[in-house]
């Protein structure tokens, strides 16, 4: 990916060892090329037999795959949790209680450090091949900071997620605040979000606040999603599938009726590793879930408490060493599951037509990013057809 950044109106990147696809009918290619017009894959087939394009891009036998998409993450914060990190690994518990320290760091910082804040987490995400992030609230959690939080939000990214319903703020009736969230709160923020989200958890939102919050979210014309069965057992997948939620984000603690109910239904199964490796909690059994037919899609889950990375190849490295995934599986859900997660047709693969996303490894094969890991193999990354970043 050596030479200068350029935007031609066609490129085509000759030579490709590995091309996975996502594409049903093309599948994983050796000795491909991808041709990229106007920000959109034009053709993809053997190399040798690519069409003339304004510029070409030789790859020298790398693997290409589509750029990560990150369907779960928190990066409009402010503050530092690392002690409570040092905590829990010192054997104390996570019950997800600093989420209130974070709210309170929020709170009192300016919109500039906000801002600046999600651009340095988005420049290291797109740096590891991520291509299309999501980005919730969260850490405001009035009418004014969760507003704030989604406008700020809204400028790095289209999926944007209206969490106001992330904990009960401290000294708050839970059964009011819940109110708050499916009115004035919502009225503020829905103009600035695509989907609304809840926290449904012991200690957190109920199964009737959580149901109201995604109702309300709905009704104003958001999608759903949903954090579900994270720290236990609980009716988050099971709601998840009855109000046609996109995504029920963790599904650590699940029975043998909620893999059934995801299983019929088309919401997917986020699961969040980093959370489960930054908390060490039992991971979620992504084998069980894949085995019955479940949509699985990977995410960092990335926040300052529980998982602070934005590692996408890290996710994919540890939903293979400890969830099981194979490496293809894993590959798939960090791309294609994470678009049916956000339920867009135009990411997570390289079919024709699709949006030019796509990362260039220093490996031969996609199997390197579980095989490798910590190691940094992703060298260049194409975002809409233009080259966002290289090494």
């Amino acid at each position: 990916m050596n030479g200068p950044v350029l935007h031609p109106a066609s490129i085509v990147l000759t030579g490709i060892g590995e091309l996975t696809t996502n594409d049903p009918e093309l599948g994983t290619m050796r000795d491909a090329a991808v041709v990229i017009t106007d920000g959109r894959v034009a053709w993809v087939g053997p190399s040798q037999r690519a069409p003339a394009a304004d510029f070409q891009l030789p790859i020298a036998d790398a693997a290409v795959l589509p750029g990560f998409v990150d369907s779960h993450a928190h990066l409009v914060f402010a503050g530092d949790r690392s002690a409570e990190f040092a905590a829990r690994m010192a054997g104390e518990p996570y019950t997800g209680g600093g989420i209130r320290t974070t709210v309170a760091a929020t709170r009192a910082a300016g919109e500039d450090d906000l801002r600046a804040n999600v651009a340095r987490l988005v420049e290291e995400a797109a740096r590891q091949g991520t291509t299309t992030i999501e980005i919730k609230s969260g850490y405001g959690l009035t009418v004014d900071d969760e507003r704030r939080s989604l406008t700020v939000a809204r400028e790095f990214t289209a999926e944007t997620t209206f969490l106001g319903a992330h904990v009960v703020p401290a000294g708050a009736d839970a059964d009011a605040y819940a109110a708050l969230v499916c009115g004035e709160m919502l009225t503020a923020c829905a103009p600035h979000a695509r989907w609304v989200d809840v926290f449904c958890e012991r200690g957190a939102f109920d199964a009737d606040q959580s149901a109201a919050v995604l109702r309300a979210g709905i009704a104003a014309g958001l999608g759903a999603r949903i954090h579900a069965n994270q720290l236990g057992p609980g009716p988050g997948v099971r709601l998840a599938v009855e109000l046609g939620a996109a995504s029920a984000d963790h599904c650590t603690h699940l029975s043998t009726s909620d893999i059934d109910a995801l299983s019929t239904s088309d919401t997917v199964a986020t699961l969040l590793p980093g959370a489960e490796f930054a908390t060490r909690s039992p991971y979620p059994d992504a084998r069980a879930l894949l085995d019955a037919g479940v949509t699985v899609a990977l995410a960092t889950d990335c926040n300052p408490g529980s998982s602070y990375t934005t590692s996408m190849p890290l996710c994919v490295a540890l939903a293979v060493r400890e969830m099981r995934m194979t490496p293809a599986q894993a590959v798939w859900a960090a791309t294609a599951g994470g678009a049916k997660a956000l339920r867009r047709t135009d990411i997570g693969h390289l079919g024709v037509g699709a949006r030019a996303d796509l990362v260039v490894l220093d490996a031969p094969s996609a199997v390197y990013l579980a095989y490798r890991p910590g190691v940094p193999l992703v060298k260049g990354v194409v975002r809409n057809g233009e080259l966002a970043w290289q090494r």
